[in-house]
């Protein structure tokens, strides 16, 4: 490995041996800074970290072991060398297992010195990219796991639609959902990630609906209770479907298995109260109940905005979180331009802050 602009750290308490190593070392293009103990070497890399320490095993004011175990803790990619007398091989030894590169004997010669330098410094580089290359091949690997994560969504958002597309009643539903559901987070003041996750949750949350029989679903008169609490298990089909996709993004899968949920604990299928409901789902309940009255179904026509405006009002605490309905009035001020109509549909994504966590925690 070439020398040149290599900084260089001595640490021997003798003089006349420290100067002689550093003349030697600069002699072919080292740049070499000097230290009397072990105390005044850990100051000098607190300045400037050296990349090869060259240390004396035995100093009066802080022993080189010491030394080299603090600049292993504290730089771990600097290459130490360790100074011994002929009689202290054992020490040697102790110290190359203790992550030393190497050690040279004294008295030492000027070639075996500029070898040893230079064959600890490669070693060093060899390291040093070494685990930039397995960095790089980490998030090649990481990428390319987000890359077929977001090839499978981009899947099951087309089952999505196409389940909401063989019914004329539901086409569009989840899209406008995600809509309605963005507005009010927005008015919620949520962080964007959030408004990003329940827009997610939103356009997947009848997604366990292909579990369901079709006569349930397509039935023009009203459900039986057997029919109602199977139609009901959607929730709980969907977050299943879900689970091994988005598993890093919890807010989600809690969207499509709570959306049918209710502050006052009658809702299904955990039967969760108040905030015990998480929020996302909350938000996203009411924009799906909302978008529900207002479109027709196979056993009844759609609902005025009006009247299903005055719904939602009373069910503001007991069916809907109170906030959330705030912030949907809030919304929904302007009832001439409601219903909304059916959106171009999105490519969805997890945000990027909940996909590096995930490779964040896949990494550990």
């Amino acid at each position: 490995m070439t020398s040149n602009g290599v900084r260089c750290l001595v640490v021997d308490d003798e003089p006349r041996i420290r100067s002689a190593l550093a003349r030697l070392l600069e002699g072919v293009g080292y740049r070499c800074e000097q230290a009397e103990s072990g105390r005044a070497a850990l100051a000098a890399m607190e300045r400037a970290p050296a990349s090869v320490v060259l240390t004396d095993v035995r100093m009066p004011d802080g022993d080189g072991v010491a030394l080299l175990h603090e600049i292993r803790r504290r730089w771990p990619e600097v290459a130490v060398l360790m100074l011994t007398a002929v009689a202290e091989v054992e020490m040697a030894v102790a110290c190359l297992q203790a992550g030393a590169y190497d050690y040279i004997p004294k008295p030492f010669q000027a070639e075996e010195v500029r070898a040893r330098v230079s064959q600890a410094l490669e070693k060093r580089r060899l390291i040093l990219e070494n685990r930039q290359y397995q960095e790089r091949l980490a998030d090649m690997v990481d990428q390319q796991a987000l890359r077929i994560e977001e090839l499978f969504l981009e899947g099951v958002q087309t089952v999505a639609h196409a389940l909401e597309a063989k019914d004329a009643y539901t086409q569009g539903h989840s899209a406008r959902v995600a809509v309605y559901a963005s507005r009010i987070a927005a008015v919620m003041g949520l962080a964007h990630a959030d408004v990003q996750l329940i827009e997610l949750g939103a356009e997947l949350h009848d997604i366990g609906k292909i579990g369901v029989r079709e006569a349930v679903l397509q039935k023009p008169t009203p459900l039986s209770e057997e029919e109602y609490q199977h139609i009901m298990q959607h929730t709980v089909i969907g977050a299943r479907i879900l689970e091994p996709l988005l598993k890093h993004a919890p807010q989600v899968l809690a969207v499509v298995r709570s959306h049918h949920e209710r502050p006052d604990g009658r809702g299904l299928p955990d039967r969760l109260r108040g905030e015990q409901i998480p929020l996302h789902a909350r938000v996203v309940s009411v924009a799906d109940g909302f978008d529900a009255m207002t479109t027709g179904r196979p056993y009844r026509p759609p609902r005025g905005v009006a009247e299903a405006l005055e719904e939602i009002r009373r069910g503001a605490g007991s069916q809907w979180d109170r906030g959330v309905v705030d912030a949907f009035l809030t919304v929904c001020r302007d009832a001439d331009h409601l219903p909304i109509p059916t959106p171009a549909v999105l490519r969805r994504r997890v945000p990027a802050r909940v996909a590096a966590g995930a490779i964040t925690s896949r990494a550990r």
